[in-house]
């Protein structure tokens, strides 16, 4: 009954509180029951637990979305890999010197307090995984940009210009719709330079497919959640330190892969 949503019965979404719940064994089978008591019976009779839902974008075309997965991502695959070509999942992202915050253990009633500085200096980082074209082996890039920078069409081909270098070989970048990537003069010129630099677009409104984003989520919410940095320099080496270390976990590059659910199998 639960597994229908909650907009089954009369709520204007699908996420259930333990309230909600309550009030359809009120209606349903007329007990009251209080909502700490429907907690512990999802818990201990369920085994469901309180999740952070992910946001989802109402533009998006599912239809194209499946069908880039089932039917274009293999024909990319299959082209890079009779180029010998190395598959590459491009992305971009930011850090804050104000930490992202994650729950963690204290008394009851005595909520932790986590002193930080109050600024909106940021670190932009470009970042990407790659698979090689005949073994399937997976590696990881990145680049920090100077402080309070923002990644711009100039600092994708920098980096497109040094991976080229250290991959030494064709490859096809995979990356989102936007307007500094290949949609930016810069980035077409450079590509019309380098034939061997192949690009592919995303779906829209699909970052899911994207592994790299694993690469953030990964980072900001697990590796560096709760983090008070004292400056941008020392969130700089932190945040290199943890992706040194990605690069040597190939089963964590693994696991952003297979959480996109796309086949690299030939």
């Amino acid at each position: 009954m639960l597994r229908t949503g909650a907009q089954s019965f009369g709520w204007d979404n699908q996420l259930w509180t333990t309230q909600r719940i309550a009030d359809v064994i009120h209606r349903k089978f007329g007990v009251v029951m209080h909502h700490d008591h429907v907690g512990r019976f999802l818990r201990q009779r369920l085994q469901w637990t309180p999740q952070k839902p992910r946001r989802r974008a109402r533009e998006r075309n599912e239809r194209k979305i499946t069908r880039w997965k089932t039917t274009r991502f293999p024909k990319i695959r299959a082209a890079a890999r009779a180029r010998n070509a190395h598959l590459v999942f491009l992305d971009e992202s930011g850090f804050m010197l104000t930490p992202t915050l994650r729950r963690t253990w204290a008394p009851i009633g005595k909520t932790p307090l986590l002193k930080c500085w109050d600024r909106r200096d940021r670190l932009s980082a470009i970042s990407c995984i790659t698979v090689s074209p005949r073994t399937g082996r997976l590696n990881f890039y990145f680049t920090l940009l100077p402080d309070n920078r923002n990644a711009r069409a100039t600092e994708i081909v920098g980096f497109l210009r040094d991976l080229r270098r250290q991959l030494g070989g064709p490859f096809t970048v995979i990356w989102d719709g936007s307007n500094i990537h290949a949609r930016s003069k810069l980035v077409k010129a450079f590509l019309a330079r380098h034939p061997d630099v192949v690009e592919e677009t995303l779906p829209g409104y699909a970052p899911e497919l994207n592994p790299d984003e694993g690469v953030w989520g990964w980072t900001k919410y697990g590796r560096l959640a709760n983090l008070a940095a004292t400056d941008t320099a020392a969130l700089r080496a932190r945040i290199e330190t943890e992706f040194n270390a990605l690069r040597k976990n190939r089963h964590l590059l693994e696991a952003f892969i297979k959480e996109t659910e796309l086949s690299l199998a030939v």
